[in-house]
């Protein structure tokens, strides 16, 4: 059985506008050596093609089939829950576009679901309507439950504040299906094809990234060039299997980091690696 990897991008290929240094020779690696790969996004804003142009921009030259979103997450397992739904959505166009071609159509009125994505669109008179609906029956979704996103001018509400609001407004609690979701964890892992022991999880988050793939049983590589540090593990009752400084020290391992991986990945994997 091949190995291969789900990979987060903020924080571990780029930060802002600029690439981590090493991110570009590493994803060039991998597909040099055929090693599956996705990327895994709990942005919901953008297509995969967006995100595909994004990175090809940035350096990175990856095609649409790399990248798995929660938005694409969301809309597959709602066209597996009730095929051909109705959705009202608060979010922007990678998940409408993502509902559409499972099936859904986005309504305002008498919908299936509410269903909430990272967006800078949201209006009191779009919670109102999310409440109403809720109330009426329709199921509430989150295709996450960040509570913040970082920009390039600082921080923003994230999914999971919008979620929070609509949760406290009705009473419901919503369904979660990104990252750390075994729904996305799972549903990403076998795009791939892959077992649980040959998925490799690399992330800068804890909460998300690593936490997801610890409770799917995967392999977790924590990169310290995101947003977590070595001292807010001592916050968490789990812990990654390896911990770098950036995916830079994957493509040029420690001998100790060598030791590690060839522990835990088979020897195509790790000649990818470094």
């Amino acid at each position: 059985m091949s190995s291969g990897f789900l990979i987060d991008m903020d924080g571990v290929i780029y930060r802002g506008t600029e690439l981590i240094p090493g991110a570009q020779q590493f994803i060039v690696k991998l597909l040099d050596e055929n090693v599956p790969f996705l990327f895994l996004t709990n942005n919901s804003q953008r297509s995969r093609r967006d995100v595909a142009t994004k990175l090809n921009r940035m350096g990175i030259p990856i095609e649409e089939k790399h990248v798995f979103t929660c938005a694409m997450a969301t809309a597959r397992f709602l066209a597996r829950q009730l095929p051909n739904g109705t959705a009202f959505v608060i979010g922007e166009s990678g998940l409408m576009n993502a509902l559409h071609s499972n099936g859904y159509s986005i309504v305002d009125s008498h919908a299936d679901y509410v269903v909430v994505g990272e967006g800078r669109t949201l209006s009191f008179e779009m919670v109102e309507r999310a409440v109403q609906l809720i109330m009426e029956g329709a199921k509430l979704i989150a295709t996450n439950l960040d509570p913040n996103c970082p920009t390039s001018t600082g921080t923003r509400p994230g999914c999971g504040a919008v979620v929070a609001l609509l949760e406290k407004a009705t009473g419901v609690k919503a369904f979660s299906v990104g990252k750390p979701s075994p729904v996305m964890m799972r549903a990403a892992r076998k795009e791939l094809g892959l077992d649980a022991a040959n998925t490799v999880m690399i992330g800068d988050t804890m909460d998300t990234d690593i936490l997801g793939g610890v409770q799917m049983g995967y392999r977790t590589v924590l990169v310290l060039s995101g947003t977590t540090s070595r001292t807010d593990l001592q916050n968490f009752a789990f812990r990654p299997d390896l911990i770098v400084d950036s995916i830079a020290d994957l493509l040029e391992p420690t001998d100790e980091i060598r030791t590690q991986l060839e522990q835990w990945l088979p020897s195509e994997a790790c000649v990818a690696v470094g």
